[in-house]
């Protein structure tokens, strides 16, 4: 009887694999793994199956970036400490604008990604970004952070062996984690300890002397000032033997690199990040040990891993929908994409964010964005709510108001900021005409019935800014 039973579940759940995927099933697989959900790619993700809509975000075809990064000028380390008082404000509020430009940019590229596989591009970027965490505010270089930010791009969707070597060697990180400091004569602790902690193995895997001979094997590693590219420095390091995870040898920083990927605890620690930014914030050990074996038995690759994760059952079971709450990022980029909302400047989008918890290119310390329950507080709420109501007015007569009004100087940053603003523009009738009736408009945008009772419900504006206002809207 159990094993007739076992085959009748088993033969369920590959109809519901086999079946499309609908209009709810494409909202949670485009929220999860990109940004919002926008009319055109629900549409044609709705009328595929798991396996085929997968298959899809996975292997379909780039665009790659929509626009090319600020041009901003490398600024020599210490560069501000021969200049006047005067010249020293100048250069700081350079690099306020060039920061304001920076994550404009990068909403910009979010917000703009023609397909679901440029979002799941923009989506790991951010991921790689919170855990290869970097600052400008320690890194001070809008250019080192720029470059890093292309190499998280490039390998998002690589392999991670390849991007724990790139990174380790990138020189925000090098500034960041002091590892340009960090020589044979007096050696820095602080990246071996993030490397093991942080990047690769978790807390418990490792012991404090492990540290201390790993940042031995990591000294002459630097950058040069002149350009801001890596330098290796062979005089700075310690060519000596180290005993490292039980290994022992004259090992320099790539060789410890290895070491951590070898050990089964770093693909175990990978998998539990994966499970938490896209299946539940809850973390299932038998499932994670199962993707920690498909990236491993990948040989790092991220790719395989991903299928393995987005293809489970965990995945797409009803107890995790709506389990996660939508970072800043989720909510202005995913609701702006999702609304199809029309944005010529993101710079708004980007103040937004960071007004609400996200400051791109700021993670507040090492560890990032700690997520979760953390993003929502009675302000964070009142500004989401704001948000939504400043969307909902970008109405026609605005836009047209705004097309007779002269350019904006681009060097005046206020002017630019109120003239972005006004250049918001949101069709909601042309919107609204894609969905029928409120189970549709439901579907589209809520991971779980809405929790405020909606009666007679009438497809319009004031339907839209119910949902759209609904506690549940800030989950996906």
């Amino acid at each position: 009887m159990k094993f007739l039973s076992a085959l009748l579940l088993a033969g369920y759940s590959l109809s519901l694999q086999a079946a499309p995927i609908g209009v709810d099933g494409a909202r949670h697989l485009l929220e999860r793994t990109g940004f919002g959900a926008p009319p055109a790619l629900l549409a044609e993700y709705s009328r595929l199956d798991r396996a085929q809509a997968v298959d899809r975000l996975l292997n379909g075809k780039e665009s790659g970036l929509q626009s090319r990064p600020p041009e901003i000028s490398y600024e020599r380390p210490g560069a501000l400490k021969n200049l006047s008082d005067d010249e020293r404000k100048l250069a700081q509020r350079e690099r306020v604008r060039e920061g304001g430009e920076m994550r404009a940019w990068w909403a910009g590229e979010m917000l703009r990604a023609p397909s679901a596989q440029d979002a799941l591009r923009e989506r790991m970027t951010l991921f790689w970004h919170n855990h290869f965490v970097s600052s400008q505010q320690k890194v001070k270089s809008g250019t080192l952070m720029l470059r890093q930010n292309e190499l998280l791009r490039r390998y998002a969707l690589a392999n991670f062996g390849s991007l724990l070597h790139a990174v380790a060697k990138d020189p925000a990180m090098l500034v960041y984690l002091d590892g340009a400091s960090n020589r044979k004569s007096s050696p820095n602790e602080n990246f071996a300890r993030e490397v093991m902690e942080l990047f690769t193995l978790g807390e418990g895997n490792y012991r404090e002397q492990d540290i201390k001979e790993a940042a031995r094997a990591f000294t002459g590693w630097s950058f040069a000032p002149q350009s801001g590219d890596y330098l290796w420095r062979p005089a700075m390091h310690d060519d000596g033997e180290k005993l490292i995870l039980g290994r022992r040898g004259n090992f320099d920083g790539d060789a410890v690199l290895d070491i951590l990927l070898a050990q089964p605890a770093a693909a175990k620690f990978i998998a539990g990040k994966l499970w938490r930014e896209f299946v539940s914030p809850v973390l299932d050990a038998q499932q994670v040990s199962r993707i920690a074996a498909a990236l491993r038995g990948a040989g790092y690759e991220i790719r395989p891993a991903l299928r393995a994760l987005f293809i489970s059952e965990a995945f797409w079971a009803a107890g995790n929908r709506g389990s996660l709450i939508k970072a800043p990022v989720d909510f202005i980029i995913g609701t702006t994409r999702t609304l199809a909302v029309d944005v010529p400047d993101a710079l708004p989008l980007a103040l937004a964010m960071r007004n609400i918890g996200q400051d791109l290119f700021a993670p507040p310390n090492v560890r990032g964005w700690p997520g979760g329950e953390a993003w929502i507080n009675s302000s964070t709420l009142l500004a989401r709510k704001q948000f939504i109501e400043r969307l909902l007015r970008a109405s026609e007569m605005e836009r047209s108001a705004m097309l007779r009004r002269e350019s904006p100087d681009p060097a005046d940053g206020k002017t630019r900021m109120a003239e972005a603003m006004r250049q918001i523009h949101f069709d909601s009738a042309g919107w609204l005409s894609h969905y029928r009736d409120f189970s549709g408009l439901q579907l589209a945008l809520l991971a779980l019935p809405p929790v405020q009772e909606i009666s007679a419900p009438q497809i319009g504006l004031p339907l839209l800014r119910t949902l759209l206002l609904d506690p549940v809207f800030q989950l996906k």
